[in-house]
């Protein structure tokens, strides 16, 4: 006959265990103590077995019954529930040991030894400041694209922009590095774009040269010997006018043959797709960076996780570096540009639009498509020439 609370309740500690069966295997054991198990027996392969189901009363008797009826589905489907239980307890231990910050500390003592001493320290402060105080003690497993998003937001609401990126890059190498050692099956921060959830990157400073100190800093670029994708990076914005965060955040599969770059519209945060109509020089530094390509999504990937684009500052960081602080930005190359076109005669129209400075709605966009790509086309290989002639000499690639 089927257990009932009332009964349960009324029996007496025992002078010997008593076992009391509700059916389909679930008994309750009672000790002469007073204490209450409840128990399955059950049959796997051939032979009887056990599963302890909790104790009563933290365990009721409806709850009892449910796990009972979990532990034969399980039977039913083929496996052992004791061996089910022993593997979760196992995963849940192994889960409860791999926090966010034992892994992360692992991952930075492998990664920090072909970096500097400065920078490693730099890069587990920022783990220790901003992350590991929200997510230091959860399971890496447990940790989704939204918690990374809101330890982000934190720093961002702070001020502090670009340590807020910083923080899901370092994050997602963390990641890299779990689902690469079997601690975890999938990187969140890959499912995150920081432009998307973080406020945009204003930039303060749009410093550029004076024309007469123009070739010096081609020539410094041409020069450089940091990484060969920043020395290329930095010709391929003064040869397309792109902004530093819109060039630094192409994709790889963006680049296509032929002599046109065509931007999507959400990347440029405009209406329609902006159209780049390449110079010989512009071509050929894209197919170099094309074949530099590292195993990633992005054109310029960043020098240590290349599952994300470049830093924001690696561009302006190398201009300081070739002596150029407080004289260069990124966004300079823009006004150097506009200032010789125009200088040169090019109708204001067409610059404007290259730089993609204009409102247009779809209907004038085609219409400028139509009208204005053969001028600007024109427009940009004599920019491209010209640069050559100050730099004295092709771009080095």
């Amino acid at each position: 006959m089927p257990l009932t609370d009332a009964a349960i309740r009324a029996v007496k500690p025992p002078e010997k265990t008593r076992k009391l069966f509700d059916g389909e295997g679930l008994y309750l054991e009672v000790s002469p103590s007073g204490g209450k198990w409840w128990r399955l027996k059950y049959y796997w392969a051939g032979r009887e077995k056990r599963l302890s189901l909790g104790i009563y009363p933290e365990v009721s008797l409806l709850q009892a019954r449910h796990r009972r009826d979990e532990a034969r589905r399980t039977l039913a489907g083929g496996d052992d529930p004791s061996a089910v239980r022993r593997s979760e307890k196992m995963a849940a231990r192994a889960s409860a040991g791999n926090t966010f910050e034992a892994v992360a500390r692992a991952w930075h003592k492998s990664w920090s030894k072909t970096r500097s001493s400065k920078h490693a320290t730099q890069v587990l402060r920022r783990l220790e400041v901003d992350v590991f105080p929200k997510l230091g003690a959860a399971p890496i497993t447990s940790i989704k694209a939204p918690d990374l998003v809101a330890v982000a937001r934190a720093v961002d609401a702070r001020g502090a922009h670009d340590l807020a990126r910083r923080a899901i890059q370092i994050s997602g190498q963390v990641f890299r590095y779990a689902v690469g050692h079997g601690l975890a099956e999938h990187n969140p921060a890959r499912d995150i774009e920081p432009n998307d959830v973080l406020q945009p990157m204003a930039e303060h400073n749009y410093a550029r040269v004076a024309p007469d100190r123009l070739p010096a800093l081609l020539q410094a670029i041409n020069a450089y010997q940091g990484h060969v994708r920043t020395r290329l990076a930095l010709h391929l914005m003064s040869l397309t006018f792109l902004r530093t965060s819109e060039l630094i955040r192409t994709p790889l599969d963006e680049i296509q043959p032929g002599n046109r770059w065509q931007v999507p519209a959400k990347r440029m945060k405009m209406p329609t797709d902006h159209i780049i109509p390449l110079s010989r020089q512009a071509r050929a530094v894209l197919d170099k960076l094309v074949e530099l390509a590292c195993d990633g999504p992005w054109l310029l990937p960043g020098s240590h996780d290349h599952e994300q684009p470049m830093s924001n500052n690696a561009l302006l960081f190398a201009l300081y570096r070739m002596g150029f602080k407080g004289e260069m930005t990124g966004h300079g190359f823009r006004g150097v540009a506009s200032t010789a076109l125009h200088e040169a005669g090019f109708e204001h129209e067409h610059i404007e639009l290259q730089l993609a400075h204009q409102r247009r709605d779809r209907v004038s966009a085609a219409y400028n498509w139509a009208q204005y790509l053969p001028q600007r086309a024109k427009m940009m290989q004599w920019w491209a020439d010209e640069l050559d002639r100050l730099r004295g000499g092709p771009i080095c690639l």
